[in-house]
C-alpha cells in the first residue's frame, strides 16, 4: 500500500514538472562548509533529535517552527512524522545552503537493550533498501537520478547530543536519501520532495521566502 501511495504521490506532484537537472543541486560527493554530506546527514539527525516532539519542526504542519535552532552555513528543512502530506511556508536568510531528506530512517537502541554499532548501521541500511517514488522539484524543475543521493551516517552517533536536558542515545545510525541545495536567490521558491519506503511515506511542499 505504501509503495503504491508513493507512486501516486510522485505522479501528482511531478505531473507538470520539466525533467531537467536543477543547477542548484550540490553533487552528493561535494563537501559543504568543510563537511561531507554524510556528516551533514548526521548533523541533521542530531538537530532533529534536539526537540521534544510537540515543538519539533518535523511535527510542524505549517512551517511556523522552521527557524528553530538553525545556525551556520547550512539550513535544515524538516521531513515529516508518519505518512501525512505536509505543506509549509518558511522564511529563511539569504546565502544559506539547504539540506533535507527525501526519505530517511534512523535506528536507535531500545531502552534497556544492549546493541552494537554495526547492528544499528546494518538495520538502518536494511530499512531503506526498498525505496520508491523519490521526488524533488525545485521551482517546477524535476531533479532526476535521485537514487544517487543515498547517504549513510559515518559510523554511529549520539542522537541525543543536542537535546535539553541532555540524554545519551548511542549507538544511533541513519540511512536514507538527502539533497543539498546551493543558496537560492532572493524571493519566493517552491520545493516539492518526498519518497516512500515499505514502512513509511513522505511528501512535503515548502514555499520558501529567501530574504
Amino acid at each position: 500500500m505504501l509503495r503504491t501511495s508513493a507512486l501516486v504521490l510522485s505522479i501528482l506532484l511531478a505531473a507538470s514538472a520539466r525533467p531537467q537537472e536543477a543547477s542548484v543541486v550540490v553533487p552528493v560527493d561535494e563537501a559543504v562548509a568543510d563537511a561531507s554530506q554524510e556528516q551533514w546527514s548526521r548533523a541533521w539527525w542530531q538537530w532533529a533529535g534536539s526537540f521534544e516532539r510537540h515543538e519539533s519542526p518535523i511535527a510542524d504542519q505549517r512551517g511556523e517552527l522552521c527557524g528553530r535552532k538553525q545556525s551556520g552555513a547550512v539550513w535544515f528543512l524538516a521531513g515529516t512524522y508518519g505518512t501525512r502530506r505536509t505543506i509549509r511556508s518558511c522564511t529563511i536568510p539569504g546565502g544559506k545552503y539547504l539540506f533535507f531528506p527525501l526519505i530517511n530512517y534512523v535506528v536507535m537502541p531500545a531502552a534497556g537493550r544492549q546493541v552494537g554499532c554495526l547492528e544499528v548501521m546494518s538495520n538502518a541500511a536494511r530499512m531503506t533498501e526498498q525505496v520508491s517514488g523519490l521526488l524533488l522539484e525545485v521551482d517546477g524543475v524535476r531533479v532526476p537520478d535521485l537514487v544517487r543521493h543515498r547517504l549513510a551516517t559515518p559510523g554511529c552517533f549520539d542522537m541525543g547530543l543536542l537535546a535539553q536536558p541532555k540524554i545519551r542515545v548511542y549507538p544511533s545510525a541513519a540511512n536514507g536519501y538527502y539533497v543539498m541545495l546551493r543558496p537560492l536567490s532572493k524571493g519566493t521558491h517552491v520545493l516539492n520532495f518526498g519518497g516512500g519506503l515499505p514502512s513509511m511515506l513522505q511528501g512535503v511542499t515548502y514555499t520558501l521566502t529567501v530574504e
